[in-house]
């Protein structure tokens, strides 16, 4: 156990005015408080704190700091109370010890609950003193490297896996890389204890082999710095942590010998004009690569850190990761927040943890949430930047993958609400639904009995399960619609025929159509994939489909010209027949548009305008693109157009833009308010039209009324 004297010292080292005989008072008195007590490793329990405290001497930590790490567990395992320390060692001292003793008083709870309410109140002390967070941190970082006394294996992951969500990504968050490195790597070796011994062999081996070219790229470095004057300048050579090189090579999915930064060169320097200087040498001396280069001097990170990062093709073209700093800077970069207190900078603002943009934030949020184990979750969110965590209007919680639109928050629900939903109101405001979510949003639904959800929005949500309901309802509803449709047709084609349709009649010939139900034979009907004519000669004529793929090319291709009762042929010249025809919903092609069809798998030919941006998609598959063009005969053809307007919030705004329509012989398919403001509001409309010159006339005669403020086609 570290001796009293010995913490003494360390503490003087750096702060030779640290109150000697507050420290020794707060030793013995907590020796005494904590008796004969012992931990699960053996030792004397006292060790403990002792310990704590004397890691805060590493990041020269005030003598507060220094007794509260003394002190932080005699109130929660001993007799004493806070009004014993206040009356021994002050105000300040007991809220520090109050801060950090709140976040032990749960550990007969719950274990979700019992985290839930540890964070919560760990952000409430931080905010008042970011000291309870570095003391706190120290704790961990003890606690961790003697996790193997803990007999519960699971006891021992569930702290592990804390740490790494937790307190490994505080410690970043305030620019600690050096402790959340170690905290990381503690957890790493409880929960992948293989894979961690795997890359520790891994370095090992590379260290040994590499260490001849290490020590040349070093050397090479150190001489071209000296021979421009930099002869005051530190090198070091800087190798990545396993947890890191772990994560790299999931996160990426790559091999351990693909990692081109497990060792890399930090250059510290005594000014930041030397920084640049000694960029200036290297970038001189050896090619850099091409987007490597940042500059976080000029532009810090957000917890602090400053440095040069840079990459070039160094001795016998090997590539060469390079950090530069100055010793401030560098300091800064281990220690973080609390390598301010190295530099004297103890005011007030410094221990204020309300100065940090993130910490606001989550208190902001905490003033409004009163379950704690969904405040864990939403805190989570500061720290993991590839989930966004977002309110429902009652408080609950719900994650989801960065890029999740409200449809996606629907969805996550309930899968009825995914399917009613028309609108959104992001904290408070009505936003399209394609709106990106962002952490901490409050999101409400608007749904409506009459909606359902919309083949476009499978375009823009990113979660599985409103991926799979969209395509489940798109399915199912289409199919629904070809049945009634392929029905209407037959019975039409059969009372031409002097007949009257039942499906009692069709269901004998399924095999001759190689269908099994008469709903699947109605549904390609519907589609158009196979003729009605065709069925009504099969069925009333008792007539048998030729053999395929003769009769089949004549019964798929719904774009042969149109003969006496059959079908309004297709605009579409220049297609392969047999294939199924659709147009593109993210540019809504019309007659006019250049366009192009695209092979896509299970759908048949989807077209597109050359202008459309998802052709970008294609652009390394050639052989799907197929030359087509608009057939000249269509004067009967509708086809959807889609406007994107932004019309004045008043009486008959409205009423104005469809007349308009109306008057130029559209015919409005769709219509939806998109956006709502106080003085304007924006709605897509989906128009059938002509051609291309039809929808310019009635976009020409939108833009002439007062009400409309904007109107343009809609591709996305």
């Amino acid at each position: 156990m570290i001796r009293q004297h010995d913490l003494v010292e360390k503490v003087k080292s750096y702060d030779p005015d640290a109150d000697e005989d507050a420290i020794n008072r707060a030793y013995e008195f907590a020796l005494k408080a904590h008796g004969a007590q012992k931990r699960a490793s053996g030792d004397p329990y006292f060790s403990h704190p002792v310990e704590v405290a004397y890691k805060l001497t590493r990041y020269k930590l005030d003598v507060a700091s220094i007794i509260t790490a003394l002190l932080h567990d005699t109130v929660e395992d001993t007799e004493v109370t806070l009004d014993d320390v206040e009356a021994n060692f002050g105000k300040e001292i007991r809220t520090l010890v109050d801060g950090v003793t709140k976040l032990s008083r749960l550990e007969g709870k719950s274990e979700n609950l019992n985290q839930a309410e540890n964070f919560r109140k760990l952000l409430i002390a931080m905010s008042e003193d970011l000291r309870v967070l570095l003391v706190k941190l120290a704790d961990r970082l003890h606690n961790m490297e003697t996790l193997n006394f803990i007999k519960s294996p699971e006891k021992r992951q569930r702290i592990a896996r804390e740490t790494v969500e937790i307190y490994a990504a505080l410690a970043e968050r305030i620019g600690m890389r050096g402790l959340k490195d170690e905290l990381q790597d503690l957890a790493f070796a409880e929960l992948y204890p293989e894979a961690r011994e795997s890359i520790v062999k891994r370095l090992d081996f590379l260290r040994k082999e590499g260490q001849a070219e290490l020590d040349k790229t070093l050397s090479s470095i150190r001489r071209k710095l000296d021979e421009a004057g930099l002869k005051t300048v530190e090198i070091h050579g800087r190798e990545k942590r396993p947890f890191s090189i772990w994560k790299k090579m999931e996160n990426k999915n790559i091999e351990f010998e693909q990692l081109s930064d497990i060792i890399a060169f930090r250059i510290v320097t005594d000014t930041v004009a030397e920084c640049y200087q000694a960029l200036g040498v290297i970038h001189a001396e050896w090619h850099t690569i091409p987007g490597r280069f940042k500059d976080y001097i000029s532009t810090p990170k957000s917890n602090g850190y400053q440095s040069l990062h840079t990459a070039v093709l160094g001795p016998g073209q090997q590539r060469v990761e390079i950090q530069i700093r100055t010793h401030e800077m560098d300091e800064i970069a281990e220690y973080g927040l609390a390598a301010h207190w190295a530099y004297k900078q103890t005011h007030k603002n410094m221990k204020d943890g309300k100065q940090f943009r993130w910490l606001r934030e989550l208190l902001e949020i905490l003033e409004k949430s009163s379950n704690p184990e969904e405040f864990l979750e939403n805190t989570k969110l500061e720290m993991y930047h590839d989930q966004v965590f977002c309110f429902s209007p009652k408080g609950d919680i719900l994650a989801f993958p960065r890029g999740a639109t409200p449809v996606d928050f629907a969805y996550a629900v309930h899968s009825g609400v995914g399917d009613t939903c028309v609108g959104a109101k992001i904290n408070g405001r009505i936003v399209p639904l394609r709106t990106k979510l962002k952490n901490g949003d409050q999101v409400e639904i608007i749904t409506s009995k009459t909606q359902t959800p919309s083949p476009s929005w499978e375009r823009f949500v990113v979660t599985g399960k409103a991926k799979s309901e969209i395509r489940k309802y798109v399915r199912t509803s289409q199919r629904a619609e070809y049945i009634n449709l392929g029905r209407a047709v037959l019975v039409k084609t059969f009372k031409q025929e002097g007949h009257e349709f039942a499906e009692s009649m069709v269901e004998p010939h399924l095999p001759a159509f190689n269908k099994k139900t008469v709903d699947d034979l109605l549904a390609e009907v519907g589609e158009g994939l196979i003729s009605r004519q065709q069925v009504a000669d099969v069925v009333i004529g008792e007539k048998k489909p030729a053999a395929s793929p003769g009769l089949l090319s004549s019964l798929s291709n719904p774009f042969r010209k149109k003969k006496s009762g059959g079908h309004t042929p297709m605009p579409i010249k220049g297609l392969i027949p047999g294939m199924a025809i659709h147009f593109g919903g993210c540019c809504h092609p019309i007659p006019g548009d250049r366009i192009v069809g695209i092979v896509t798998t299970g759908k048949g030919i989807t077209i597109h305008t050359m202008e459309c941006e998802t052709l970008e998609n294609y652009s390394d598959a050639p052989e799907r693109w197929i030359d087509v063009a608009w057939e000249h005969d269509q004067t009967d053809a509708r086809h959807i157009g889609r406007l994107r307007a932004q019309v004045s919030h008043e009486p008959a705004a409205l009423a104005t833009v469809t007349n308009v329509i109306a008057k130029e012989m559209g015919n409005i398919n769709n219509l939806k308010i998109t956006n709502r403001s106080i003085d304007f509001f924006e709605i897509l409309i989906d128009v059938e039209v002509r051609d291309l010159k039809h929808l310019n006339n009635i976009i020409a005669n939108l833009r002439a009324k007062e009400v409309v403020q904007s109107v343009e086609r809609y591709q996305t």
